[in-house]
């Protein structure tokens, strides 16, 4: 056949593929509606049982030449490529997504700030007394430490554990970090207990809390920082989702925190997903930390994840410090002495100071 009798047929197939393109676009155009629908009806996008049938009708509905496989094969694709296509646009739609071209947030928690240059945030696991927590503020603040840690009130596994010392531990913690010009950080665990808490400088939500979605509402309605720790077996979209609750509820001041997932290893606490960082950090722009602490669950290898943690992007490395480890009433064996810290920091030198990590 000469070349000029073909042009007549491609230009039949090029009339025929824009046609495609049109139905295809039109169909995403009605999946979009769909969506909206089973948004409004509380129902999941995807609907697998749907999926098949659609594709047993269309199978037995082909006249040929195409083989059933091929039909099946294609609009398989199509069906994916449409989910995939509602869930990336309604991953970007999220208030705590990051648009085309948006630089960082930052924001200011008490006398410093969060998502600027990386910081350490450190402290004790859980406020025991006057003393450890005051001892506890003077060093971190005399090595450059911006915020403090400390928890007041704590979730344990066990009922009969240290719960934390509530009420007077916070006035302890707060009362150190204000002595040693530093912001505080603690844990809320409780929608009751949010009036108390916003005496701290950052909230922060544990992992089992992070989809205590009644308690996001009310972080978002209060007005204060939070700091948003990933679930022990959390996805990111859940934990993007979760700081979705307290944005979408007028509170645009969040920091995202890894703190390791559960896994099979028994070496460590949890394990330590540093490309959820990375990933974080092309995903929103809201600062994104690192707890090393609860991540290994050991003091031994804190400084190699802290450098683990900066090198992927993380805005803040969150450790625990305690004047006494061995007598701590929680989580004794990952919590580094004073002398230990200060190894800590020598290890993370030059990171800490090429990304001016610790105040001058």
């Amino acid at each position: 056949m000469e070349n000029t009798d073909l042009a007549p047929l491609r230009a039949q197939i090029d009339v025929l593929n824009l046609e495609l393109l049109a139905l295809l676009n039109q169909r995403i155009e009605v999946a979009r509606k769909i969506r909206d629908q089973k948004r409004l009806l509380g129902q999941p996008l995807y609907d697998p049982e749907r999926e098949l049938k659609m594709i047993a009708a269309l199978v037995q509905a082909n006249p040929g030449p195409f083989p059933h496989a091929a039909v099946a094969h294609l609009f398989s694709e199509i069906a994916r490529a449409t989910v995939e296509h509602l869930e990336g646009t309604e991953r970007r739609s999220l208030l705590v997504s990051r648009k085309a071209g948006e630089a960082d947030r930052s924001f200011a928690v008490g006398p410093h700030r969060l998502g600027d240059a990386p910081v350490l945030i450190a402290g004790p696991c859980s406020v025991e007394s006057e003393e450890q927590i005051f001892s506890t503020a003077r060093f971190l603040a005399s090595r450059g430490v911006r915020f403090l840690r400390g928890g007041a009130w704590k979730p344990r596994t066990s009922p009969y554990e240290f719960q934390g010392l509530g009420k007077d531990g916070l006035e302890l913690l707060v009362a150190a970090a204000r002595e040693s010009g530093m912001a505080c950080v603690t844990e809320v665990v409780d929608p009751r207990h949010l009036e108390l808490a916003c005496n701290a400088d950052l909230l922060q939500v544990g992992t089992r809390n992070m989809q205590n979605f009644e308690l996001l509402k009310e972080l978002g309605r209060c007005g204060r920082p939070v700091l948003l720790k990933r679930g022990m077996a959390s996805t990111l979209d859940e934990l993007l989702n979760a700081a979705e609750y307290i944005v979408s509820h007028g509170n645009p001041h969040v920091a995202l925190c890894e703190r390791g997932v559960r896994t099979f290893e028994k070496q460590t606490r949890n394990t330590f997903d540093t490309s959820a960082i990375a990933l974080l950090r092309q995903l929103t722009p809201l600062p994104v930390l690192a707890d090393v602490s609860h991540a290994a669950g050991r003091r031994d290898i804190l400084a190699p994840l802290g450098r683990a943690a900066l090198a992927a992007g993380a805005q803040g490395v969150m450790l625990e410090v305690h004047p006494h480890p061995a007598i701590a009433r929680s989580d004794a064996q990952q919590q580094l002495d004073f002398p230990a810290f200060d190894a800590f920091l020598t290890a993370l030198e030059r990171p800490l100071t090429t990304l001016d990590a610790r105040a001058p």
